[in-house]
């Protein structure tokens, strides 16, 4: 008679939480049924398997004291892991445009480099013509233009609109 009124007590409370409390559409998808004692949850699982598998059909999960962080714990899991699932498309489109901006970004370093290379090899020649320009303006410069005697015969070309001609 006891076991009787135990599978037709707990069959009520599955019964009653999955009607009241798993909604469609406006709830969460189950449900747990709470037994506050470690014995009572044995008992069932132990002489009442069925039981146990009509609140899984009933998407009611029994859980006792030592059961119910666990299974709190798992359903975390399991519904973090769904919305990663559904977020997943979002993400791989995300990292295939962080992809993208790091080759560009390693594309416009490269062009850089290129421009600061090409910028310290045109001041490096600048810096030669500078050296070379001083040289010639320090030789000018110890020139004494008094002693220079004039030229025998310097050669004159006149500038005509036939074009240079050279004279002596």
């Amino acid at each position: 008679e006891a076991a009787r009124m135990m599978r037709t007590a707990v069959k009520a409370h599955i019964k009653a939480i999955s009607e009241k409390y798993i909604l469609d559409g406006e709830t969460a998808d189950g449900a747990l049924m709470f037994l506050p004692s470690e014995a009572v949850y044995a008992e069932l699982h132990a002489n009442f398997p069925e039981l146990v598998r009509e609140g899984f059909a009933a998407r009611v999960w029994i859980v006792s004291p030592t059961t119910c962080m666990a299974t709190l714990n798992t359903m975390r899991a399991i519904l973090k892991d769904a919305r990663m699932q559904e977020q997943a498309g979002a993400i791989r489109r995300e990292l295939g445009n962080l992809f993208k901006d790091v080759e560009r970004l390693g594309t416009r370093v490269e062009n850089l480099d290129r421009h600061f290379g090409q910028a310290a090899k045109d001041i490096s020649e600048i810096k030669i013509s500078a050296d070379k320009a001083g040289r010639r303006a320090r030789r000018l410069d110890n020139f004494d233009f008094e002693e220079l005697a004039p030229e025998q015969n310097p050669t004159v070309v006149p500038i005509t609109s036939s074009g240079p001609k050279i004279e002596r």
